[in-house]
């Protein structure tokens, strides 16, 4: 729920500013460390490294830095297959590792294995061993490493914050050259660098770190920094890239591109890293072998330009010969993706505008189709969009594109939550979601990944992915604010309130921490504190109409009944107007005792297909409803959901 600002460097009067001299003494930042987020190397359980993979000793699977989701069940499989390299595993062997003495029916093996399967492609490393059972292929070494500590051969790590914006440049234009830079090279097939994670640079860049500290928090190698500047014909852009040891400039160039190909901007810094990084990789990590063929470039310009976009896959940046339409519908596309990721009502409806228009324009054009869907799902989360609405754009939008299986993909987690939340139907959200279990941790599929597996009661799966993503994006938000709700939901009160805590630590003027931290502290006693965040919350977001529900839930618990009853009056009201999610409210109802209102709400949420109405079935919260019957009746639907998935599973594979 962070907005996105600009920030520079060499700017007066910017966010940041690049000091790049090694001798200028800097202060060191008042961030918290973000330290707590995951969990340690588990005593007894070594790492591995095969096929492009790693599996880390705390069960985090890697494909090079990209995290890749691995259910409980799928990774104790793996796990037993690792332990027997070459070897063939018997189904029975595969059972007792996964469920020990539990029954489970025949085929559960064969769905694991599968479904595993999935989630390492495009390596087939998994032989089946026809009528004895499976056999993993692939070479695997032991990877034992202390924490923190990367193994021989490992590429720098490259944190690249956005790009400073002088008068004249459009507001958009330096967030979405970085990003569209850093996805880029995060998708290369022969990286360079090890890209980190977006959401935690763009955090300290917004907390005011220069280049060097945002990279020496992160352990990054190097930092590219830029700032824009408008000519009266041209848009310059000046590349600097610092090495973090000590500071030093290792080399600054700058780019001219016309003002009518804005769009081509992100091509031209990709081509020329492509060039720079192999120099600087050298230079960084020591010598390098040469190439085939005598060359002694570590990475070519073409392949290292064949990155995809920020959503795991886009269009192509248009070319000049690509016509004047999709010039400008790339164009209009930045500067949607910039709005909603605001997370601001009206932004994100100028954003949704944005973006429709692009794909008007540019039907080729993937990444707009793949941040359309992304921005209905989270306005129909955050209480903007309803959720029938949301669910019509995201079938129309993946429609045009299921021809296309590798441009569907991104896709399919919206898909999933439609599947889920809307229709009901768990099997064709449990295929949506397979189908798209190679993608790796980006802020948004992980955020769907972890509302599903919540959702559906599965905590210590989503207590495991969240950390998961946390070891690679350690200082993403909203990431630490949903394990704390994760926890809640698990009934871990006391690991909830700390992982709260923690999270309006590291940041005290994000809008997520305060939205799930308000809830948390004032289901455990803490009201008073509570109700101030919350109220805080409100004059930061007037429209985020959830947040006033959580005040009026915070002020109940407060004793002060008549100011929660006029807020929850007051939402009633707008409700006549617009669009108003009810999801919170049930708690409020429950801390003012009156259980019926409660009981009306949510049935409510759940006519609306509310995206919160499981969650909140499993609210600690709402604990005092449990015995109602139209809340059992209500509990019972999510087991129908999973006995039907169980019944077809050659549905879900």
């Amino acid at each position: 729920m962070d907005r996105l600002k600009s920030s520079s460097s060499h700017v007066v009067g910017s966010e940041f500013s690049v000091s790049p001299a090694p001798k200028v003494p800097r202060e060191r930042s008042s961030l918290p460390e973000a330290v707590g987020a995951g969990p340690g190397p588990m005593p007894g359980e070594p790492a591995f490294s095969f096929a492009g993979f790693r599996l880390e000793a705390d069960g985090t699977l890697l494909r090079g830095e990209a995290v890749v989701h691995l259910p409980p069940k799928e990774l104790a499989a793996l796990r037993f297959l690792l332990a027997h390299p070459g070897q063939i595993v018997t189904p029975m062997q595969l059972r007792e590792a996964i469920w020990g003495n539990v029954h489970v029916t025949a085929d559960s093996v064969l769905k694991c294995v599968s479904s595993l399967r999935v989630r390492l492609e495009p390596e087939e490393c998994i032989q089946t061993v026809y009528k004895r059972g499976y056999r993993l292929s692939a070479e695997v070494h032991p990877a034992v490493l202390p924490h923190g500590v990367a193994p021989a051969g490992a590429l720098p790590r490259l944190a690249i914050p956005p790009f400073a914006t002088e008068f004249g440049i459009p507001e958009y234009l330096g967030h979405s050259v970085a990003e569209e830079t850093t996805a880029r090279l995060s998708n290369a097939h022969n990286p360079a660098v090890t890209v980190l994670a977006r959401d935690s640079v763009f955090t300290l860049a917004r907390h005011h770190l220069t280049a060097q500290q945002i990279g020496e928090t992160l352990k990054a190698d190097l930092v590219l920094t830029g700032t824009l500047r408008a000519l009266p014909s041209h848009f310059r852009l000046r590349a600097e890239m610092i090495r973090v040891e000590d500071g030093a400039q290792i080399w600054v160039e700058d780019l001219l591109v016309d003002r009518s190909r804005i769009a081509g901007l992100e091509s031209e810094l990709v081509n020329l890293l492509a060039f720079r990084l192999g120099n600087t990789a050298a230079a960084t990590t020591g010598p390098k072998k040469a190439a085939p063929g005598g060359s002694d470039k570590s990475l070519s310009q073409d392949r290292q330009s064949e990155g995809l976009s920020i959503a795991a896959v886009a269009a192509p940046t248009p070319k000049p010969e690509s016509g004047s339409s999709r010039q400008e519908a790339y164009e209009i596309y930045q500067q949607g993706r910039y709005e909603w990721q605001t997370l601001e009502r009206h932004r994100m409806q100028d954003g949704l505008q944005h973006l429709y228009h692009a794909t008007e324009l540019d039907p080729s054009l993937i990444a707009a189709k793949v941040d359309l869907v992304h921005l209905c799902v989270t306005q129909a989360i955050h209480g903007f969009m309803s959720p029938a609405i949301v669910a019509e754009i995201v079938r129309r939008t993946a429609e045009s594109d299921f021809n296309a299986p590798d441009h569907a993909a991104p896709i399919l987690p919206a898909v999933a939550w439609v599947n889920f939340h809307v229709d009901r139907d768990l099997p064709a959200a449990l295929w949506a979601l397979s189908r798209s279990a190679h993608l790796p941790h980006d802020p948004w599929i992980t955020h769907v990944r972890a509302m599903f597996s919540l959702s559906r009661y599965r905590f210590a799966e989503a207590i495991a992915m969240l950390r998961a993503a946390l070891q690679q994006d350690p200082y993403a938000p909203w990431l630490h604010s949903r394990l704390a709700w994760a926890f809640h939901l698990d009934g871990q009160a006391e690991e909830s309130v700390r992982q709260t805590r923690h999270a309006l630590a590291l940041f005290p003027d994000n809008e997520g921490a305060a939205f799930y931290g308000a809830m948390i502290l004032a289901c455990n006693g803490e009201a008073a504190h509570a109700a101030e965040l919350a109220q805080n919350l409100v004059k930061l977001s007037p429209y985020f109409d959830l947040a006033s529900a959580v005040h009026a839930y915070a002020l109940a618990c407060d004793g002060r009944p008549s100011d929660a009853r006029a807020i929850l009056e007051r939402l009633q009201w707008m409700s006549r107007e617009r669009f108003v999610l009810n999801a919170f409210n049930a708690a409020v109802h429950v801390a003012l005792g009156d259980h019926d209102a409660a009981i009306a709400e949510l049935r409510t949420a759940n006519q609306i297909r509310c995206p919160w109405f499981f969650q909140m079935l499993a609210d600690p919260r709402l604990k005092p409803l449990r015995s109602h019957p139209e809340f059992v009746e209500m509990q019972s639907i999510l087991p129908r959901m999973e006995a039907a998935a169980a019944e077809n599973p050659e549905s879900v594979a």
